[in-house]
């Protein structure tokens, strides 16, 4: 998998958006957003609910108009060339448009007629652990079922390009993890995947580049290494009141801010830093040396759930929002 993702960094864009903007009336949904989604990697879109996630994917998928801007999907405009597209791209939205009367079975076979590219009943049947419910009409499947069949529908053939609006919702974990083989298998055969997600953790494991949208707008994009280390990481510990009476002042100097919390006759000290490795070493060395006991010592980078907080409350800086991921 990491070879496909390195190999991804040397190829061109699938996706190129830039001043997308979709309004309805007087309200803006999507305004002027620039995204590039690179041939050959696991893009995540991330965003709170309303951000324009969905809005945007309609637009890239030719099923949604949009009010100003470029768009060019594999080289294509999709509100011009829209079946052109369908035959290299595959699409799973929200909401599938299933024949009710159709089984699960019937309804691959009829995909298999309509879909220019070649695939496997049985396969696909297989993959998303539908095989025992070939029989059963797509009215009597629960909504997990429905999106393991949509998302059938979506990768077969292994088109070029695969768009995925929240394709694990609903799913049991058993389920999760195969959807996860499954995108992953599509990169390692040199596919592109754009999808959305509410799980913080899927997009850790499967993305190879991120971005995160909010009330219309992308606030921050890049490599999950690019986008955390615009915020400090942190280190904690418990240790007794009496080795800092001062509070922080009677802490070594550190190249991060050190902060201190008094809890009886305890004192929980916390420092944000972008020197992780250096001020821990300085903090563990003071403490060895005036014989403190430390107690609850946890030390982390920033995490991707600390940055959608801060997207998701107004709290990013001003320099945080920069698009890290274009050099």
């Amino acid at each position: 998998m990491q070879a496909a993702r390195n190999a991804a960094t040397t190829r061109g864009s699938a996706v190129e958006v830039r001043g997308l903007r979709v309004a309805y009336g007087e309200f803006e949904a999507v305004r002027g957003i620039d995204l590039t989604v690179r041939t050959g990697e696991v893009f995540a879109l991330l965003g709170t609910n309303g951000a324009g996630k969905t809005t945007t994917l309609e637009v890239l998928g030719g099923f949604g108009r949009r009010t100003g801007g470029d768009v060019s999907v594999l080289g294509l405009d999709p509100a011009t060339h829209r079946h052109e597209l369908s035959r290299r791209m595959g699409i799973q939205l929200q909401e599938g448009g299933f024949i009710d009367e159709l089984t699960v079975g019937e309804t691959l076979q009829l995909w298999q007629k309509l879909s220019d590219r070649p695939d496997r009943v049985e396969r696909l049947l297989d993959r998303f652990e539908l095989t025992r419910r070939r029989d059963v009409p797509a009215s009597k499947l629960s909504g997990g079922e429905k999106r393991r069949l949509d998302l059938a529908l979506a990768v077969w053939g292994s088109p070029e390009l695969v768009i995925l609006d929240e394709p694990t919702t609903g799913l049991d974990p058993e389920s999760r993890t195969r959807t996860w083989d499954a995108i992953q298998e599509l990169q390692e055969a040199g596919r592109t995947v754009l999808l959305t997600t509410h799980y913080l953790e899927e997009a850790e494991a499967l993305a190879d580049r991120v971005a995160i949208m909010h009330e219309g707008r992308v606030a921050v994009q890049g490599t999950l290494a690019e986008i955390l280390a615009t915020r400090p990481a942190a280190f904690s510990a418990t240790l007794p009141a009496a080795a800092v009476p001062s509070g922080p002042a009677d802490l070594p100097p550190f190249v991060g801010e050190p902060s201190a919390q008094v809890r009886g006759e305890t004192v929980h000290v916390t420092v944000r830093t972008s020197e992780l490795q250096a001020d821990l070493t300085t903090f563990l060395t003071w403490a060895a040396g005036r014989g403190v006991p430390l107690t609850d010592l946890r030390a982390a980078p920033a995490s991707l759930a600390e940055i959608y907080h801060s997207v998701r409350e107004g709290t990013l800086g001003a320099a945080d929002t920069n698009e890290v991921g274009t050099r």
